[in-house]
């Protein structure tokens, strides 16, 4: 039987590579943005929505139904990052932040829910290092990412009896257009982005920032019933080592 999955944030750098793994691997797989489509596999399902609105998930999901009555992956990875000091961030640019980061997890999932009741499927949020380790200047995104943690457990307790596992996994520093632009807020060394990317990889245990396929890859894993069936409530770290090390080494 055809396995669906529905990938949201699906133009940024995970979301594409997860929509490219998820296809390769045989899953019908429907990607989500609220930008235009872009360059996606021939065989990808587009549907352009915004999963921070309640209007547009319902929406969705009413799309999705004349496609199919049941899911059997949800990745939640729509997000935004507002870098600059708590106390210069908007209430707005929090609050947009929060509805991209969180609530969308809680909307997709609460009417996502049917479809992934039929198919006994599974979630993956897809949360970030900033939720266990962060630095100065993101602290609305650290909020939304430690936020997920959170949600991630819960809703495993309650969707468990529904046949449904929750999990999520927390990517580190990944080569994707957020790192670029979150290079500029003075927590790195270099003129460049190059040579900050160069000094980001330099602090992980591994040397190097990480590939948006490598989080990708550990998606599926968590999505693939057939690979990780006895896992919800779980968090996976794919950060290259870079938690791992005291401030002392």
């Amino acid at each position: 039987m055809k396995r669906f999955v529905l990938i949201t944030g699906a133009a940024g750098g995970i979301g594409r590579a997860t929509v490219a793994v998820f296809e390769a691997a045989g899953w019908e797989t429907i990607a989500v943005d609220r930008q235009p489509a872009g360059d996606f596999p021939s065989g990808v399902i587009f549907h352009q929505a915004d999963v921070a609105d309640p209007e547009s998930v319902v929406g969705l999901f009413r799309w999705l139904r004349q496609k199919t009555d049941r899911l059997d992956g949800l990745v939640n990875n729509a997000a935004i990052q507002i870098c600059k000091p708590l106390v210069e961030t908007t209430v707005e640019e929090w609050d947009a932040t929060i509805a991209s980061n969180l609530r969308s997890i809680f909307i997709t999932a609460r009417e996502g829910h049917p479809f992934l009741k039929a198919a006994g499927g599974a979630i993956v949020n897809v949360s970030s290092v900033h939720a266990v380790a962060t630095s100065t200047d993101i602290a609305a995104y650290a909020a939304s990412k430690g936020g997920s943690l959170a949600l991630t457990r819960a809703m495993a307790l309650e969707f468990a009896r529904d046949g449904i596992r929750v999990n999520t996994v927390l990517p580190g520093a990944v080569d994707t257009p957020m790192l670029h632009a979150g290079l500029m807020r003075g927590h790195v060394q270099g003129g460049s982005v190059e040579e900050r990317m160069a000094d980001l990889g330099r602090r992980t245990v591994m040397g190097r920032v990480g590939k948006p396929e490598e989080i990708a890859r550990t998606i599926l894993f968590l999505a693939d019933s057939t690979q990780s069936s006895f896992m919800t409530g779980q968090s996976i770290i794919v950060d290259g080592g870079a938690t791992c090390r005291l401030s002392t080494e």
